[in-house]
C-alpha cells in the first residue's frame, strides 16, 4: 500500500468569533443569536454556566464563580473578538467590572459585553431617560434591578413583574401569553418598555409590540446582540427586531 503525506494549507482568516456564555438551564438565547445572525459572516460559539435555583442575589454571585473556565473552554487557546455574558440579573448582582476581568483571564483582550450593560447603551444611543419595566423576576430580584437603573440615571415610570423564582419556569413562559400581557402594558409616562431576562421569548415579538404600543421596546437579548454586533464592527443593517436596530 502507498502512503502519501500530503501538506496542509491552512486558512489565513477568519470570522468575527462571538463567545456566548448562557445559564445551563437557559432555553432561548442562543436561538434568538441564530435567528439574527444566521446567514451572516459571523461565527458563534456558547458554553453553559452552572446556575442555581431558586434565582437570588446570592444565587447569581455564586454561579459568576465558574466564569473563567467556561470562557476557558469556549474554543480553548483561540482568540474571541467577543463574549456575552447571558444573564441580566446576574450581571448586576455581580457587577460588569468582575465579569469583564474574569473573561480577560480567560481570554485576553477580549471585548464583553452584558445584556443590562447593552441596555443602558441602548437607552443611551436612543435618548431614552423614562423607563417602564417588565421583569420575570421575584421582588428581591427587582429592587436590585431598579436600584441599578436609579444609578444610571434612567427614571423608572414602572416597573411590572411575573414572580417566577426558577430560571427553568421563565424559559417556559409562553410567548403568545406573554405578548398579550406586555401589549397591555401603560407606557403614557415612559419613552419605551424594557423586557429583562434572558430567557424570557421576546425577541420575536418586539416588532408588533413597538406597532401595537407605539413606543420603543428593549429586551435583554435584543440590547445584548446589538451591542454584541458593534463589538464586532459589523455594520449591515437588522430587519424585524425592532427600533434599536435603525440606530
Amino acid at each position: 500500500m502507498k502512503l502519501t503525506k500530503i501538506k496542509p494549507k491552512y486558512e489565513t482568516s477568519s470570522n468575527p468569533r462571538i463567545g456566548l456564555i448562557t445559564l445551563a438551564s437557559d432555553f432561548r438565547i442562543e436561538k434568538d443569536f441564530n435567528n439574527i445572525i444566521y446567514g451572516k459572516d459571523i461565527d458563534l460559539y456558547s458554553n453553559r454556566i452552572k446556575s442555581y435555583n431558586p434565582l437570588t442575589n446570592e444565587t447569581l454571585k455564586k454561579m459568576a464563580d465558574d466564569i473563567i473556565d467556561v470562557t476557558k473552554e469556549i474554543l480553548p487557546e483561540q482568540k474571541l473578538d467577543c463574549v456575552a455574558y447571558g444573564c441580566t440579573s446576574g450581571t448586576i448582582a455581580v457587577g460588569y467590572k468582575s465579569i469583564y476581568e474574569k473573561v480577560n483571564i480567560a481570554k485576553p483582550n477580549t471585548k464583553v459585553t452584558t445584556p443590562i450593560t447593552s441596555t443602558i447603551n441602548a437607552l443611551k444611543n436612543l435618548k431614552i431617560n423614562k423607563l417602564s419595566i417588565f421583569t420575570p423576576y421575584t421582588d428581591e430580584i427587582n429592587q436590585s434591578v431598579i436600584k441599578y437603573f436609579k444609578e444610571e440615571n434612567i427614571e423608572i415610570s414602572e416597573l411590572s413583574y411575573f414572580d417566577i423564582a426558577s430560571d427553568i419556569d421563565i424559559g417556559k413562559v409562553d410567548s403568545d401569553h406573554l405578548y398579550d400581557v406586555l401589549s397591555k402594558q401603560d407606557l403614557s409616562k415612559s419613552d419605551a418598555l424594557f423586557v429583562s431576562c434572558t430567557a424570557l421569548p421576546v425577541l420575536s415579538i418586539i416588532k408588533d409590540l413597538e406597532k401595537k404600543l407605539g413606543k420603543i421596546v428593549l429586551s435583554s437579548n435584543q440590547t445584548l446582540i446589538w451591542e454584541t454586533l458593534n463589538q464586532i464592527e459589523y455594520k449591515n443593517k437588522i430587519e424585524g427586531y425592532g427600533e434599536l436596530f435603525k440606530n
